[in-house]
């Protein structure tokens, strides 16, 4: 019988306890950036690329992750809690199943040398804030404890050198992610408001890759301005990107569009992860949802980068802050968010208008306030209400595809919110999806069953305007013939107060091109 100390305590012979310890990873040097490279991921490969062209232009090593798979969903539930939220589950799976290839091609050890996984931060209900700690579990599980990950904070711009140096994230890195990021934006508003009319079946994917390589040209040749004011100054005021972006257009101009075909259009919200993303972690619906005749409104990751700023706004607002100066700061950042509008617009100006307006983010807030408020944050927030109710009054969508993680905390609190909203709109189509990774035929269904009467009501629109100025389809062609411009994929059709691309076209061409007159 093992020998005890005091009646009640362990016997003496019991093995230590090892406590529970946070995953830190070990120093990436500044002297090991050259044979280090950065993986990164989360977005979509028109963003990871423009990415790719910032890190390389500040001499950084920078892969993506490949494109999430099915077989990534299946790596996942076998190293990680099989109740973590399905973008947790999907990127570990992602990081696992590339790491264990380059093992079996090198080592354990010269893998953990080579790579480093930068991945953003968190915090709040989401989740999100501790994906680093299902890596480091999986990454226990592989036998690859000593492989480094470095979390890169979103609210930050200038966090200065990470442990050892390697990695600097300072104005120039950050304004270069940043540009990135809203041209990957802008791009993905051209893709999905072109491709679904196009005349020449592919032909806008193929201008959109030599679209994206271009950019990745413009952003790894960006010029240097020094690491601060001269940089940020540069980034906002020079032509540089502004008339890359007119090469741009010039591309696009050679894509011949349809806008007669009737569309339903449907606007993608919910967790961040899972909106940005194309392919299979969201059952590719994007896609999906154009072989069954619907245009995409695609969200933009402008938009959460807007978000970002208002919870210190609001904090300012409320004094709740613990600045010295906080009308000072508060002005400050209000004036930071004119500027960034302004930018973003200033892009959008360079492709004709053509790429969506950022929605004012105190119009969500006042939306979303009766049904959800705005300092429950966690996720997107009040933002998924607001944008759902912001689609359907200003008309911008048929329907509204909301997609969450199964087990998402925080998109669960908006679906709930939501069925107030559709308890006083009740005709706002909304269709919420729940994304397991494994469920696509249930999913798609659902989705389904919401989009045949958005794809109704599209129809019923085109109709009343035909109606409404005398035209006929054959007239419009005529029309056409005579003015091709109007069939280019730059040609800007304005919103006329229908939701639907067909309708707008056809008003406006009997209304302000005078074709009704004719």
């Amino acid at each position: 019988m093992a020998q005890l100390t005091t009646i009640g305590q362990l016997p003496l012979n019991q093995p230590p306890v090892h406590h529970y310890t946070a995953y830190r990873p070990r120093p990436f040097k500044r002297e090991e950036r050259e044979k280090v490279t950065i993986l990164y991921g989360g977005l979509t490969w028109k963003h990871e690329r423009l990415v790719q062209g910032a890190m390389h232009n500040m001499k950084y090593n920078a892969e993506p992750l490949p494109n999430i798979a099915r077989d990534d969903l299946d790596a996942g539930k076998e190293l990680i809690d099989v109740g973590a939220c399905c973008p947790t589950i999907f990127t570990t799976g992602s990081l696992v199943n590339f790491l264990k290839k380059e093992v079996a091609a090198s080592s354990k050890e010269e893998v953990a040398n080579k790579y480093v996984f930068l991945t953003a931060g968190a915090c709040g209900p989401c989740r999100f804030g501790q994906y680093h700690e299902s890596y480091s579990m999986a990454l226990d599980g592989l036998g690859l404890r000593d492989f480094r990950m470095f979390l890169l904070a979103q609210d930050e711009l200038d966090q200065g050198p990470s442990g050892g140096g390697g990695l600097e994230i300072n104005l120039p890195l950050s304004l270069g992610l940043i540009w990135g990021i809203l041209f990957g934006d802008l791009l993905t508003d051209l893709e999905y408001m072109t491709r679904p009319y196009e005349v020449n079946p592919g032909q806008t994917d193929k201008v959109l890759q030599a679209s994206v390589e271009y950019l990745y040209g413009v952003f790894r040749e960006r010029p240097d301005h020094g690491a601060k004011y001269g940089t940020l100054a540069w980034h906002l005021l020079t032509n540089y990107f502004t008339r890359a972006l007119r090469e741009v257009r010039k591309m696009w101009d050679a894509i011949e569009v349809d806008r007669v075909r009737v569309k339903a259009k449907v606007k993608i919200t919910g967790e961040f992860w899972l909106q940005t993303h194309e392919g299979e972690r969201n059952y590719n619906i994007k896609r999906w949802l154009e072989q069954e005749d619907a245009e995409v409104v695609a969200p933009p990751v402008a938009v959460w980068l807007h978000y970002l700023l208002h919870p210190t706004i609001r904090k300012l607002e409320h004094r709740h802050s613990t600045s010295k100066h906080p009308r000072i700061e508060e002005a400050l950042l209000h004036a930071l968010e004119r500027i960034y509008r302004w930018t973003y617009n200033r892009f959008r100006n360079a492709l004709a208008g053509l790429p969506n307006e950022l929605p004012d983010q105190e119009e969500l807030r006042e939306l979303a306030e009766p049904f959800y408020h705005f300092e429950l944050r966690g996720g997107e927030g009040h933002m998924l209400i607001g944008k759902a109710l912001h689609a359907y009054h200003h008309k911008k969508a048929h329907m509204i595809c909301e997609l969450s993680p199964y087990s998402c905390m925080p998109n669960t609190m908006s679906i709930g919110s939501m069925a107030n909203v559709i308890g006083k709109y009740p005709d706002l189509l909304y269709a919420p999806i729940e994304v397991k990774g494994d469920s696509e035929v249930h999913a798609l269904s659902r989705c389904q069953m919401i989009l045949t009467e958005a794809k109704r009501r599209a129809q019923d629109q085109f109709d009343e305007v035909l109606k409404k100025t005398g035209l006929s389809a054959e007239k419009i062609r005529k029309y056409e013939e005579r003015h091709p411009e109007v069939r280019r994929a730059t040609y800007k059709v304005p919103h006329r107060g229908y939701s639907g691309t067909a309708a707008n076209y056809v008003i406006h061409l009997a209304e302000d091109r005078g074709l009704a007159r004719a």
